[in-house]
């Protein structure tokens, strides 16, 4: 218990954290991308927020790509600090511009999942990834 409130980094602890964060963060992630994914492929005609006037079709490919794929490659630990910029982009539009009317309570969830990509650009996904794996292979 005396180790508790210690200011200094175990770094086997912060490495299984930094997985246990990448898995719940993009598992969270993945029920909101998995849904726009089916919406892509459908064949109805696509009906999607345009919030920065590139098309419904772009806007649309752009959320599957970083809360579908993205997602994927921060659960797998495979070039994390590339794969969370597209998720901290779309997080940064729909709190900043989709949701900005709409008040704070729509905007906390994106912007909650925004600060925890931010941290993982800035910590990368540590020693248990495939980024670890594959850069340091003998």
């Amino acid at each position: 218990m005396k180790n508790t409130y210690t200011t200094i980094l175990n770094l086997e602890k912060t490495d299984f954290g930094l997985l246990l964060f990448r898995l719940a963060i993009s598992g969270l992630m993945l029920t909101h991308g998995i849904p726009k994914l089916i919406t892509f492929f459908t064949s109805d005609e696509i009906q999607f927020a345009d919030p920065i006037g590139l098309g419904m079709v772009f806007s649309l490919g752009f959320a599957v790509f970083a809360e579908f794929i993205c997602s994927i490659l921060v659960i797998l630990g495979l070039g994390t600090r590339l794969a969370v910029l597209p998720l901290v982009a779309t997080m940064a539009v729909a709190a900043l511009i989709v949701h900005w009317t709409d008040g704070f309570g729509r905007q906390e969830l994106p912007l909650l999942y925004m600060s925890g990509y931010l941290l993982l650009y800035f910590a990368g996904a540590g020693r248990y990834s495939l980024d670890y794996f594959l850069l340091n292979k003998k």
